[in-house]
Parts: C-alpha cells; structure tokens; sequence
C-alpha cells in the first residue's frame, strides 16, 4: 500500500526521505527556512517550497491540491527541548497550528515528530484536543535511535493518529516498531565502517562537568545544531574516552551520516558552515523515520 504524504516542518528532508524509503509516496513539502528548502530539493526532489506554516488557511489550501493520506511533520522543538528555556512561546505554539492543519484538511492519518519534553507541555495537550475533536483517534511513544537502525543516543517522540472508523491501527502499529526494536544499540563504527578512520572525536558539551570526548564504540550523542572544535581551556572530564588533545570533533559530513544521511549527500556548503551544521542537527534522522513509515505501513496495509 502506498501512502500519499505531506511533509511540513520539512527542514533538509530527513523525515521525506525516511517515509519515502518505507514506501510512501511524499508529494510536496514545506519549510520557511530557505537554506533547508534549497538542500531538500537537491537532494530528495523539487516538491519543496517555501511556506509560512503559522498561516494555517493558506496551508489547507495548498495541501488540498494533493489529497493525502497522511500529514506528517516536526514543528520546531527548541523551545520543548533539555537545550533550551522550556517556556512555551511562538515557535510552541506551531504544535497547535499542525494540529489545525490536520483538523482541517482531514487526511487518515498523521504524524508528529518532536522531543519528548513535548509530551507534557500545554500545545501537545492542545493538539491532541483538537484532532480527537476533529475524529482522530491517537496513540504516542518515545524511541531511542540507537535501537532503530540510527547509530546515535537521540531519543524522539512520535504521535500517530488515525480517523476513527479504523480499528486495531494503533495497536498494529505499536506492535510494529516494537517487533524491530533492536537488542544492542548501535554504534557509530559498526554504521560507517571504515568511513571513519579515528577512534575518539570532541563533542562540545552544554557544560563542562558533562564529558566530551567520545569513543566510536559506542552510539554518538545526540547530534545537535552547533559543531565546535576543541576549546584551549578544556581539560577533560573523568568519563571523556581519550585526552582531549588528542581528538577533534566530526566534520559535517561524519555528523550528516550519523544523522543516516546518504554519503551523496549535498549539503551545498563546506564543513563549519552553521547554517549546515543547524540543518544536521535539526532533521529527523533518515533511518528513524524510515522505521517509523515502517511502523505505519504494517499498520494500514
């Protein structure tokens, strides 16, 4: 069964590469991120446009054109995320407006990608309100990465809804991820092989009572959207893997196949570039979200 999808929040294209892999069919995307929007078509396809996803009427218009089965989508997650102030403000508030999107253009289903601080805020409680309102019912869950074919220690949150007259889909679909749930996490060297040829790179901690010195043997932390090199200052901690005077970080392009980017990737711009270094670490991992399409695929096939 192939699925027609809608992609907003689109970002370089990591969640419509994942569901395209899974077999759904992603016929247009959205981001309001112009840089994002250049990779994404040229790497998945020319689908993507430039949109501002707050402007929810002119949204349902545009989807309309498509009549998908699904809508899916991570709207922006700084504000819900352990790196940032968890207050819930403007960019929050682009959980309720997916959630009207969805309400309004009526697919079967629906998928939210975020962290899972969200979970607990007021705009998920909102959202789920307004889609059980408009005949959607919903089922949530956290996966680890490292356990869905990602080599990287990136937990994500994932609300999945359906209209209401199908039965049994949440069930299946849950079943789904958990059958495929991976015993061992995986590792960034068991991933790239010998696409890397260190054994321990830097990774800039929040702060430095937190280690930053990784080993290969073991799944990446999350990857984030800053990159930065080794500071003179930094000592080491107790837990890092190697001396920090010995190591450097990743370049981009490691951090993009730690995202499970394909090597052919485009990123347009050379490694330390920020905005390149935002966009790896704002997509969706391709291989989770490949997993996740799994998960829905068995679910409505």
């Amino acid at each position: 069964m192939s699925l027609v999808a809608v992609d907003l929040f689109c970002g370089c294209g990591g969640l419509s590469l994942g569901l395209s892999s899974a077999g759904m069919d992603v016929v247009a995307a959205y981001d309001n991120w112009s840089i994002s929007v250049s990779t994404y078509r040229t790497n998945v396809g020319p689908h993507a446009s430039l949109l501002d996803l707050s402007d929810e009427q002119t949204c349902v218009e545009e989807i309309a054109k498509y009549e998908p089965d699904l809508i899916a989508g991570g709207p922006p997650c700084q504000e819900f995320s352990t790196a940032g102030k968890r207050v819930e403000g403007k960019q929050a508030n682009l959980t309720v407006s997916f959630s009207e999107i969805v309400a309004r253009s009526e697919p079967s289903f629906y998928l939210m990608e975020n962290v899972p601080q969200v979970r607990n805020s007021d705009s998920y409680g909102l959202m789920k309100k307004r889609l059980r309102d408009a005949g959607y019912e919903i089922v949530d869950c956290v996966l680890n990465a490292a356990l869905c074919g990602v080599p990287q220690l990136r937990k994500r949150f994932f609300s999945f809804g359906w209209r209401e007259q199908r039965k049994r889909v949440g069930d299946r679909f849950l079943a789904s991820l958990g059958e495929r749930t991976s015993a061992e996490e995986l590792t960034v060297k068991q991933y790239l092989k010998s696409d890397i040829d260190i054994e321990h790179y830097y990774r800039h901690p929040r702060n430095y009572s937190r280690r930053a010195v990784f080993s290969v043997y073991e799944p990446s932390p999350t990857v984030r959207g800053v990159n930065r090199p080794v500071p003179p200052n930094y000592l080491g901690n107790h837990l890092d893997s190697a001396p920090p005077s010995t190591v450097r970080p990743l370049t981009s392009r490691e951090r993009g196949r730690i995202q499970t980017f394909p090597k052919s990737w485009d990123w347009g711009e050379r490694d330390r570039n920020g905005n390149v270094e935002l966009q790896i670490g704002n997509a969706v991992p391709v291989n989770l979200a490949s997993y996740v399409g799994r998960g829905i695929i068995d679910a409505v096939g």
